[in-house]
């Protein structure tokens, strides 16, 4: 179905948004955003997630082998939560990883 002579292309609205989003410099605030997000992250982020999901499993094969005396004698089954937290901890870092 062809458009009537005098109805634009685009909705006045996405053309308002547009020029909206455009700063004084030309560069659209949405291409900076797009840029900022798709930062690497750093190296040492890597390190630290590999790290607190190695030191959470160390945590519960110690407890395990140890028959619940060690890593914290007075936590008992604790021991169990606190090693599984830290395992959590490095899987939630791995979705902020690129």
């Amino acid at each position: 179905m062809p458009r009537p002579e005098n109805e634009p292309d685009q909705p006045a609205g996405r053309r308002r948004l547009r020029r909206a989003a455009r700063s004084e410099d030309g560069v659209a605030a949405a291409d900076r955003a797009v840029k900022a997000k798709n930062q690497l992250t750093p190296r040492w982020w890597i390190f630290l997630m590999v790290a607190l999901m190695v030191a959470g499993l160390l945590w519960i094969v110690v407890f395990y082998l140890s028959s619940s005396q060690l890593p914290v004698p007075g936590w008992r089954n604790w021991n169990l939560v606190a090693g599984f937290g830290l395992v959590l901890v490095g899987f939630a870092m791995t979705t902020r990883w690129r």
